[in-house]
């Protein structure tokens, strides 16, 4: 709800996404699928943007079934779903595949169809994770064999089965981005991917802006009171959460539009000028009259608020 209360305030589209769902906690992803329902008979849209469902541990057949059966939920909300066939080695959010068959390391082309096959028949607001060679987190250069030329051959593949003129028609993602190279992430791009996922890459840069912080700063973090500058100067402007925290939060910006740059979002999108704040959590398809009259019993702050509500919406 923050999420979607301050969204609109930056000019920009923002996408409200969860990620790698695997079966053992479906019971989390049925809450906010219900969630989102609620949220779309309330005000036309769904909570989330975006749902993915990481069922790569099972058989394919379960795998793309159990897709199916949510897609078939989300497709009418205009949510997306994104899936995973094929295994990224590693670990990710408790799906441990650091001990995995090398060979299942790889989609083939076949498998990929297969799950555009069954999920185009309900919509098109679907991506596939399909693996090659990824594994998430960072590894020595030459641990880890990336194959992102192989993306190519699932799209020449669906293209000839679906006679289609589109030379890449079906959206691909890339798991475990971070360490990869600008010439693997070029070829994933190229090859139809479109959208990388780099948590790991993420959690370090936050982490360095912190770390490059207490470095030049060490002098001052050491007591409440006391400095370089003077025994009886004060340091809380130096320890306060809200500086350190803001250094870690501006090294990981720096860190994702590196990865824009490399994807090729920088530029591509013009700013909105930010709309005229106020609080909001939600645009309701309609305001009931009674709703109006309890909440001016409530207290006058929350009643004139409403009624500056519906006078905008008028």
């Amino acid at each position: 709800m923050h999420v979607r209360s301050v969204a609109k305030y930056y000019g920009i589209p923002v996408i409200l996404h969860s990620d790698h769902c695997a079966k053992k906690l479906l019971p989390w992803f049925d809450g906010m699928l219900k969630a989102d329902e609620q949220f779309y008979k309330n005000y036309g849209e769904p909570l989330f943007s975006s749902h993915m469902l990481d069922l790569s541990e099972e058989p394919d057949e379960e795998n793309i079934a159990i897709c199916v059966e949510y897609f078939k939920r989300m497709a009418p909300m205009k949510i997306w779903l994104e899936m995973e066939i094929g295994i990224t080695g590693g670990e990710e959010d408790g799906v441990n595949n650091e001990d995995v068959d090398p060979e299942k390391l790889y989609t083939s082309p076949e498998q990929v169809y297969s799950v555009y096959e069954a999920l185009s028949k309900i919509g098109n607001m679907f991506s596939v994770a399909a693996a090659f060679g990824n594994v998430h987190g960072v590894y020595k250069p030459g641990n880890v064999v990336l194959s992102p030329e192989r993306l190519g051959k699932h799209q020449e593949y669906a293209k000839q089965k679906l006679n289609s003129k589109l030379d890449k028609p079906i959206y691909l993602v890339m798991h475990g981005g971070s360490g990869s190279t600008d010439d693997e992430i070029a070829t994933a791009v190229k090859n139809g991917v479109v959208k990388m996922n780099i948590d790991t890459d993420t959690q370090w840069s936050y982490w360095d802006g912190l770390r490059a912080f207490e470095k030049e700063k060490r002098e001052y973090l050491q007591a409440q009171i006391g400095n370089p500058t003077g025994a009886d100067k004060p340091n809380k402007k130096f320890y306060d959460p809200r500086v350190w925290i803001r250094k870690a939060e501006e090294s990981m910006i720096a860190r994702v539009m590196t990865s824009c740059s490399k994807l090729g979002c920088t530029g591509t999108y013009t700013p909105e000028e930010p709309e005229v704040g106020f609080a909001q959590i939600g645009e309701p398809k309609k305001l009931d009259s009674m709703l109006l009259v309890a909440a001016m019993g409530v207290g006058a702050v929350v009643g004139t608020y409403l009624m500056k509500y519906v006078c905008l919406k008028k």
